[in-house]
């Protein structure tokens, strides 16, 4: 494994283990064969609901505690100084741990001010190891590293072949934030694993188009957190470090880069009115 030191000296794994949309039930026994695997860095959120199944999956995988790095997310309805401070606790409860390597505010939406100086005072106070955000275009990105104590250590983001993220990547450089990839295969939209330039140049390499992905982001400097619930493919997405892609390969993977979403855009109306409308369900729910 290779890591990366965070700008608070905290150092990263390159490559991690995303459980978005792993079911519960799956959840505990993926989390084990990911750390089997060597897995070292774990990706959740609260919004996920499996926290408390991946933190009985790091229990019981017999790996110390002090050789993963977890990560989890602050969730909209939890935005604001108080609800904040109650979920951080809410989450290390259920990831059955004192502390969070990571805890990233997951969208852009609410009070994500109040958020911050409430993960700020948890980080002085030993339970967050580091802190940052997820999915923050350039310009709340920008307007919130001139007006925070700690400056967010890693922004994660849609990051793929087809969304590069070219312009937003130099900006997390100039402020010393570690660009991290969700969706790193773009959910195989796109016919991202039957696309002719990955397996063309991924058979060069005996390297699988998905490895080929990987292997383009991770020269970019970019942290990528893979899912897949088949420990073979866990195994493969690992496999990334024994090669590398020449400059002539990376321009050719540079030139699928549309600089559109694949998912959402955080700009569109309607997109936001969706994420608060599922906010509002997942209220009625509980």
């Amino acid at each position: 494994m290779e890591f990366v030191t965070l700008n608070n000296g905290v150092s990263m794994p390159k490559v991690g283990y995303g459980v978005y949309q792993v079911s519960p039930e799956e959840c505990v026994r993926s989390v084990q064969d990911a750390l089997h695997a060597g897995y070292r860095l774990i990706d959740t959120a609260q919004s996920y609901d499996n926290e408390y199944e991946v933190g009985t999956g790091l229990r019981q995988s017999g790996v110390r505690r002090e050789e993963i790095f977890l990560t989890t997310k602050i969730w909209i309805a939890n935005a604001g100084y108080e609800k904040t401070i109650q979920s951080i606790d809410d989450s290390l409860r259920r990831l059955q741990t004192d502390y969070v390597d990571l805890m990233l505010i997951h969208q852009p939406f609410g009070d994500y001010y109040g958020t911050y100086r409430a993960m700020e005072e948890a980080y002085k106070a030993g339970k967050l190891r580091a802190i940052g955000v997820s999915n923050f275009f350039a310009d709340r990105l920008i307007d919130l590293c001139h007006n925070v104590e700690v400056m967010p250590a890693v922004n994660q983001v849609e990051t793929h072949v087809f969304q590069q993220q070219t312009e937003l990547h130099g900006i997390m450089k100039k402020y010393d934030i570690v660009h991290e990839a969700w969706g790193p295969f773009a959910e195989g939209r796109n016919g991202f694993f039957s696309n002719d330039v990955l397996n063309r140049i991924g058979a060069a390499h005996h390297k699988t188009a998905a490895q080929t992905a990987l292997r383009f982001l991770l020269q970019k400097d970019v942290v990528v957190i893979p899912k897949s619930v088949r420990p073979e493919r866990m195994a493969q997405n690992l496999d990334v470090f024994d090669f590398s892609l020449t400059p002539e390969e990376m321009k050719q993977l540079e030139k699928l880069d549309t600089g559109k979403s694949l998912f959402f855009f955080h700009y569109d109306p309607k997109m936001v009115e969706w994420f608060y409308q599922m906010v509002q369900e997942r209220n009625l729910r509980v």
